[in-house]
């Protein structure tokens, strides 16, 4: 059996949040943040190691909220995103201040991660189920460099939506196998009705229904995939000329097109947990009250690592 990582983006600033770091909003019963409750939830499922992926200059605020007793019970690694992190003879474009996307951060975990490794955003809470069904397929997951075995775990759309405002999506389509055929980042989604709508990859309207499996960038990889993904990163730049202030380099756009060209085979693991997380300000106060009522429940402790 493999030993297994978890690796959790937590680069962003959250523009939508208002400029704040919502990843380090305490919202818990006893001021924890989101992610707490992941790794919480991680080592419950078998995870023996977790990866932060963040900035320099927030690595001391993550050291004084990650508590000691979290690296008691796993490997504690920290890895940092920066956007002059750049393969040998690029550089960063002139005016370019935007990150280069979540494909970029997964990379800053090359040399720190040797096992297979899932991968999520530090502002979503996934629920427990979805970490025991990533974790149990990493583990015995078997490399296959020709054909990557990669995992997913597949939400309904209703239970990812925002009542305060538009999110995106990964938005798949699953064969009868329940291995992903197709996705595509889906921008701007909002419920209406019946359905949700939104904007494809190339901006024309959607209609989607609510039973949608989507992606919340939840994955599982075997560490081939990174030397892959450096690949597919310097193809990026080499392709972005007229766009090099805001091209990004996006994880699912990376799967899919592995997909597309039989390099990868991905499983999707199904989930009817209710996502929940801070996109926007107004969300605080709904996730608040989430954790207050999965605690009311029995569902965790009141305080999660002492």
């Amino acid at each position: 059996m493999n030993k297994t990582a978890l690796v959790i983006m937590a680069a962003g600033m959250g523009s939508r949040y208002g400029g704040g770091i919502k990843q380090l909003e305490h919202v818990g019963v006893s001021g924890e943040i989101i992610m707490a409750y992941s790794i919480y939830d991680a080592i419950a499922a078998g995870f023996d190691k977790v990866v932060f992926i963040t900035r320099k200059e927030l690595e001391e605020e993550f050291k004084k909220i990650i508590k000691p007793s979290v690296a008691e019970q796993v490997e504690v690694e920290y890895v940092f995103q920066e956007l002059e992190n750049l393969p040998e003879g690029f550089t960063v474009p002139e005016g370019r201040t935007k990150p280069w996307g979540t494909g970029h951060a997964i990379l800053s975990c090359l040399g720190a991660v040797k096992e297979p490794f899932a991968v999520i955003n530090a502002d979503d809470y996934y629920g427990k189920e979805a970490f025991v069904k990533i974790h149990d397929f990493l583990a015995n997951a078997e490399s296959n460099p020709d054909c990557l075995p990669v995992s997913m775990v597949g939400f309904v759309l209703e239970n990812t939506l925002s009542e305060n405002g538009q999110v995106t999506r990964g938005v798949c389509r699953v064969d009868e196998n329940h291995m992903l055929a197709h996705i595509e980042e889906n921008f701007g989604i909002e419920k209406q009705g019946d359905v949700a709508v939104g904007k494809n990859g190339a901006g024309a309207p959607v209609e989607l229904p609510l039973s949608t499996p989507v992606s919340m960038n939840l994955w599982g990889f075997t560490p081939e995939f990174l030397d892959t993904l450096e690949e597919r990163f310097i193809k990026f730049l080499g392709g972005i000329a007229g766009n090099e202030t805001k091209a990004e380099f996006l994880l699912p756009e990376v799967v899919g097109s592995l997909l597309k060209e039989n390099k990868a085979k991905c499983t999707v693991l199904t989930s009817n947990d209710r996502w929940f997380g801070v996109t926007y300000k107004e969300d605080k106060d709904l996730v608040v009250r989430s954790f207050r009522e999965l605690y009311e429940k029995g569902l965790y402790p009141e305080q999660l690592f002492r």
